[in-house]
């Protein structure tokens, strides 16, 4: 039958020998060694810079635990250090995680309050739309091929799009791009 996972002492069929906390202990290590060389995303440096020269307040809301975020960006400090404030997952005055709206409302009561209907968020999740609409954000899907095939359309974004290359932040009322960018 071959080795089996264990969760809360029940075994699977799974293939695995492991209790969930080796399991879980395991997959953050093999997350804190690779994290470090994530890359920004096509499109993301073009539009952070820009928005950032037209002073468009930008805050960063992820479900990541402050410390996995810090390895993750670790090699990327000259994109986030251009973000006014940045959420994380177990920021304590995140009550709820996604798909509630609280990350969402926090980071924007950071950077000043704007009224919601003036927020713009970019998700990769269907949780994260959920939270930004239950926050009544407008959401920007930009949608991974394959999460994009298992979940067809927009799933409530106001838009899906396959990167940030495609983004026209004029759609938006932000400033359009200079065409030189």
């Amino acid at each position: 039958m071959g080795t089996q996972i264990a969760f809360n002492g029940t075994p699977s069929t799974r293939g695995i020998d492991l209790t969930a906390e080796e399991y879980l202990k395991e997959r953050n290590e093999k997350l804190n060694e690779l994290s470090p060389y994530v890359k920004p995303m096509p499109g993301v440096m073009r539009l952070i810079k820009h928005l950032k020269a037209h002073n468009i307040p930008m805050a960063v809301a992820t479900s990541s635990y402050r410390n996995s975020f810090e390895i993750k960006t670790t090699n990327n400090q000259e994109l986030f250090s251009m973000f006014d404030s940045i959420t994380c997952g177990d920021d304590p005055d995140v009550k709820c995680g996604k798909p509630a709206p609280d990350i969402f409302l926090v980071a924007s009561k950071k950077i000043g309050n704007p009224p919601v209907e003036q927020c713009l968020v970019f998700e990769d999740a269907i949780n994260g739309i959920q939270a930004a609409k239950n926050a009544e954000m407008n959401v920007v899907w930009v949608a991974h091929p394959e999460l994009a095939a298992i979940y067809p359309g927009n799933n409530g974004a106001d838009e899906k799009i396959f990167s940030l290359e495609n983004f026209n932040p004029a759609k938006y009322g932000l400033p359009p791009f200079d065409a030189s960018l």
